[in-house]
């Protein structure tokens, strides 16, 4: 029998008798692995190897895990901090604590988001208490980070941590886990046999080069036989998120319905944001504990002056004969304050108010599909920023029929065909009403956007004189709707599944 000069070096290594890893026959032979590799599967095909394969998962701490090996956990700092603050017998400012515990940046927010978890105290109103009671040496994850310290790819069934805590390193980053196909070769009772009768080594060729072509040689040697079908080392390209995707998607269905795409900036005046909007200054979503003020600047600049005085007017005094406006204090300087948009109705009144593209005739309609954010509680359907699908048009005689029929409409398109209405207040629109809309997986109903007419106080400041009907609707929750999804955070975010992001394609 004639075999290659790599996969008689393979026979001579293996045995019979026991299996051997394809790593240590690379290293007897002094060979690449993945030539190593090559031959085996060929050899196997000849029936002269046996080769069987199983997949390790090793675990290692990352880069941050071993910095808490050395400085402690965060949490555990500021507990300690906390303790010597006398925390455990009064509430202490936070500042204080945080302060004295010598933390910086990134890890302030680890701290905190980990305190209450662990049950070390209550973080409350700026204030913080401490348990008494509580056993940092007893901490399950800071347990683990000692034991995993010496540790470099150790096989998760080596290592004296249950899965749990694994689980929860690996989501906060402190550890990495990593899974290996490891190949082990065995040899026949027929290479036994071949070996015992000598094997010749033939001469091939892996690849044709200049020199064989010119001296034509490549007609007489022989040439390596190559296994189209082995393994490769698995290669991820990248592609366009899912949920951008989605949101263009949501913009060609907008154009197809004479839609045109609205643009602007992403911090605005509280004046375009809400003020413009008909909301109250003392509304409480307008506090900071549901906004992202900016601290440099703080304030913008210009403003139209005649547009500011129309608008207070309206929130002071209300607007035609029987309005009556808030009877409460407006602050220019307040109205002045930059924030992150909480909503794309921003781009709305500054489009309607003439005051970024001109005046506008009716009939006419705008969208957007742009990121906005809110100061809200991360849960499965609300995150801190995310996509509003924003919309208006403007024609005369405008009803709520009409504002209906253009979701039907619009949803339709991405096969929802069950939308439910629900009367609502907005200081904005009246009527108002929020969209709903059954998840696929779960029976339960999403809401999906809320709308309604744009109010005569909204309207008549901003110099429009006909109806305006308007909505914003989240491209998140359209998704949930299309694809199942039941907790947003799969989609984005630090805890987003990668695989479903992969394999997920949006269809039309």
């Amino acid at each position: 029998m004639q075999l290659s000069e790599q996969q008689v070096a393979v026979l001579e290594a293996a045995n019979a008798d026991e299996a051997t890893p394809v790593d240590a026959l690379a290293a007897a032979t002094e060979l690449p692995p993945e030539t190593v590799t090559g031959a085996v599967f060929e050899l196997e095909d000849e029936g002269l190897v046996a080769v069987s394969e199983r997949v390790d998962e090793t675990v290692a701490l990352t880069d941050e895990g071993r910095d808490y090996v050395d400085e402690g956990l965060p949490e555990i700092r500021l507990y300690e901090a906390a303790l010597e603050a006398g925390a455990d017998d009064d509430p202490v400012s936070m500042g204080q604590v945080i302060g004295a515990s010598g933390l910086e940046g990134g890890a302030v927010d680890i701290a905190l988001s980990n305190y209450a978890r662990k049950g070390y105290g209550v973080i409350d109103s700026g204030e913080l208490t401490a348990d008494p009671d509580a056993d940092p040496d007893a901490d399950a994850e800071a347990v683990a980070l000692e034991d995993l310290a010496d540790a470099d790819d150790a096989p998760v069934d080596g290592v004296a941590v249950d899965g749990g805590t694994l689980e929860q390193l690996e989501r906060r980053g402190l550890l990495d886990r990593r899974e290996s196909t490891v190949r082990e070769v065995t040899l026949t009772e027929a290479a036994v046999t071949e070996l015992m009768a000598g094997i010749e080594t033939a001469e091939t060729v892996g690849q044709v080069t200049p020199e064989l072509l010119t001296s034509g040689e490549w007609a007489d040697v022989e040439f390596s036989e190559y296994n189209v079908e082995a393994d490769a080392e698995r290669f991820e390209g990248g592609k366009v998120h899912i949920l951008r995707q989605t949101a263009e998607r949501v913009k060609d269905v907008l154009v197809g319905m004479g839609f045109q795409e609205m643009e602007g900036p992403h911090v605005d005046a509280d004046f375009w944001i809400n003020d413009c909007l008909f909301m109250p200054q003392d509304h409480p979503a307008r506090t900071h504990w549901d906004r992202f003020a900016l601290e440099n600047p703080t304030h913008i600049d210009d403003l139209p002056e005649d547009l500011v005085e129309r608008v207070e007017r309206a929130h002071k005094q209300g607007v035609g004969p029987d309005g009556e406006g808030y009877h409460s204090p407006w602050d220019e300087d307040f109205a002045r304050a930059l924030a992150l948009r909480g909503h794309t109705t921003s781009l709305s009144t500054r489009y309607l108010s003439g005051e970024e593209i001109g005046d506008l005739e009716p009939p006419q309609r705008y969208f957007s599909v742009e990121k906005v954010y809110r100061n809200d509680t991360l849960d499965p359907t609300h995150l801190l920023e995310f996509f509003q699908i924003e919309g208006w048009v403007m024609a005369e005689d405008l009803s709520v029929r009409d504002l209906m029929g253009t979701f039907e409409e619009f949803y339709a398109q991405f096969g929802i065909t069950d939308i439910e209405f629900k009367p609502h207040y907005n200081p904005y629109t009246e009527p108002s009403f929020e969209l709903f809309g059954t998840h696929p997986t779960t029976g339960e109903l999403v809401e999906i956007g809320n709308s309604g007419i744009f109010r005569e106080e909204m309207l008549e400041p901003l110099g429009v004189d006909c109806d305006v009907m308007a909505w914003g609707l989240a491209l998140e929750r359209l998704l949930m709707l299309m694809y199942g999804f039941e907790d947003i955070r799969d989609i984005h975010g630090t805890l987003c599944d990668l695989e479903l992001l992969r394999e997920t394609e949006v269809t039309y």
